[in-house]
């Protein structure tokens, strides 16, 4: 048993390693372009990375799930530090919210991921592959004016995903775009099956031998063909502290001396609902990504998320969540476990201590052809084909979503999916309330409307509007012998057309059993009375 356990460990390691590795590389400046847009020194983006690997991954029982900054709270991060008028204080909220959302998890407020279709997470995956493709772009010609990890449509310098398009033209670096095909091929041929049959290549992922070739590539053309070398801000850009002093000097800590200003604890409130609702969404996406299909403990990862956030805090990081794009980076570079999100917070807490110079070669357009193929993987066409074929009752909510992500933000997208599953749900509610029976003998119509097992107010315009088509003369039977539940609305719609039917000629009866039980009950009535006013109306 031991020794199936141990070679369990070991089989595991293989896989988490090299996708640790790649994660760590392409979280890195995620990081860092996430406190770049937020207003928070560069700094606190690697400690929310940090805490994320290491202290959320240890705590989550999500087994695939990579947590750290988020592109989604940049905007209310940057307002917030303006309005509470420093960093400092905006960590104190950092800390309160963590505590808010170890609250949610104690009361099982994460019962809330359950309640997002699937054709919505399935649309967010699709609008976030789209719009990382889109986003890198820009990236891979060396046009770096955007920074990494930003997903929303509108962007900060007054540009937007599409029209940073038309600005890159004018700043095509063919170096960056030499490197960037480079990686894309060395990652291409890696999916070959040759490679992955190869007794010694299969067990070295290729996103890591891409970025070794971009850190080569930079070595060698900043030696000897300097016109192809790319620019500082073409690569990877981390604080480099110039001793151990310096390195902890970066640290910043919260100034608890303010936490009675009412503004804090507003915004400790934004910060834990947001950062819960894009965790959520995340656990949520990332399940379903998983090839073994293992499902996350939500409560304990809002837990998680909860601590992260305290120790983030404390220590000068910005607030964290779980992130589906290194989640989803993390998956295809062949992560089994959690051991690979451990381990990308362990590389970047190492990294950027000892060696932040090595990091600091690799370019970005190296990066943007990683996340090339992440984005490629999570929109593949198969995906819409498949959301097609299972009707428009799914396709709609999909598409909506995935609209809603790419021209809006995460969170309003999500909104416009959910907007459209309710309506597809309400419509369908609406139609399937019941059942007719058409027949006619002598010349006269009768209709038999089978009621559905659970009629609920939502129904009443469907029923009332087939009562109301009935032509003078003619007999119709309402079985409700199959409802478990009637809706008073309902209830009310039958006995008022049961009075007026006389008036039309219209012959109506009822089938009910002993054992039916309405929705009467609800309203304080006795079922038994409410039957037979409707038999007897």
């Amino acid at each position: 048993m031991e020794l199936n356990e141990k070679k369990g460990i070991l089989d595991t390691f293989k896989h988490d390693l090299p996708a640790s590795i790649v994660v760590f590389f392409v979280a890195v400046p995620l990081c860092l372009g996430i406190a770049l847009a937020s207003g928070a020194p560069l700094f606190s983006g690697i400690i929310a990375g940090i805490v994320g690997g290491i202290i959320v991954g240890a705590i989550s029982n999500s087994a695939l799930g990579v947590s750290g900054p988020a592109a989604g709270l940049t905007v209310i991060v940057l307002s917030s530090i303006s309005t509470l008028g420093s960093f400092e204080l905006f960590l104190v909220a950092v800390v309160l919210a963590g505590v808010f959302q170890i609250i949610l998890g104690s009361l099982r407020a994460g019962i809330i991921g359950y309640y997002f279709p699937s054709a919505v997470i399935k649309g967010m995956l699709s609008a976030i592959g789209i719009i990382i493709i889109i986003k890198q772009i820009p990236h891979a010609i060396g046009y770096d004016a955007d920074y990494e990890g930003d997903l929303s449509f509108l962007q900060a310098d007054g540009e937007n995903t599409f029209s940073e398009l038309i600005r890159m033209i004018d700043s095509i670096t063919p170096g960056a775009i030499v490197i960037c095909l480079v990686a894309l091929s060395i990652m291409l041929l890696w999916e070959t099956e040759d490679v992955k049959k190869h007794p010694v290549l299969k067990f070295v992922q290729g996103p890591l031998v891409a970025v070794v070739a971009g850190i080569a590539y930079q070595l060698v053309t900043t030696r000897f063909f300097t016109e192809l070398a790319l620019t500082e801000h073409q690569l990877v850009s981390v604080p480099v502290a110039e001793n151990i002093t310096g390195f902890f000097g970066q640290f910043t800590f919260p100034d608890f001396s303010y936490i009675n200003q009412p503004q804090i604890w507003i915004t400790a409130l934004t910060i834990s609902i947001v950062a819960s609702l894009e965790t959520l969404l995340s656990v949520e996406a990332t399940d379903k990504l998983d090839p073994r299909r293992r499902s996350t403990n939500n409560n304990r990862e809002l837990i998680a998320q909860g601590t992260g956030n305290i120790v983030s805090g404390l220590i000068g990081g910005l607030p964290i969540t779980q992130v589906i794009l290194r989640s989803s980076t993390n998956i295809q570079s062949g992560g089994h476990s959690k051991m690979s999100t451990i381990m990308h917070g362990i590389f970047l807490l190492v990294c950027v201590a000892i060696i932040p110079a090595v990091l600091n070669l690799v370019p970005l357009a190296v990066l943007a052809a990683i996340l090339f193929m992440v984005g490629y993987k999570l929109a593949k066409p198969a995906v819409f084909v498949d959301m097609y074929r299972l009707g428009w009752s799914q396709f709609l909510p999909f598409v909506s979503t995935i609209i809603g992500v790419v021209f809006t933000d995460l969170l309003v997208g999500i909104g416009m999916g959910m907007g459209v599953a309710v309506i597809v749900l309400l419509r369908n509610s609406f139609k399937n309330s019941h059942f007719l029976h058409l027949e006619n003998s002598n010349g006269n119509k009768h209709v038999r409307m089978t009621l559905a097992e659970e009629v609920y107010f939502l129904n009443k315009g469907a029923i009332a509007n087939e009562l109301d088509k009935l032509p003078p003369g003619s007999t119709i039977t309402i079985d409700a012998s199959r409802s478990v539940s009637i809706d008073h609305d309902v209830q009310e719609v039958i006995r008022d057309f049961r009075k007026s039917a006389k008036s039309k000629n219209i012959q109506v009866n009822i089938i009910t059993e002993p054992s039916v039980k309405t929705g009467s009950n609800k309203s304080g009535e006795n079922p038994h009375s409410f039957k037979k006013d409707l038999i007897n109306a």
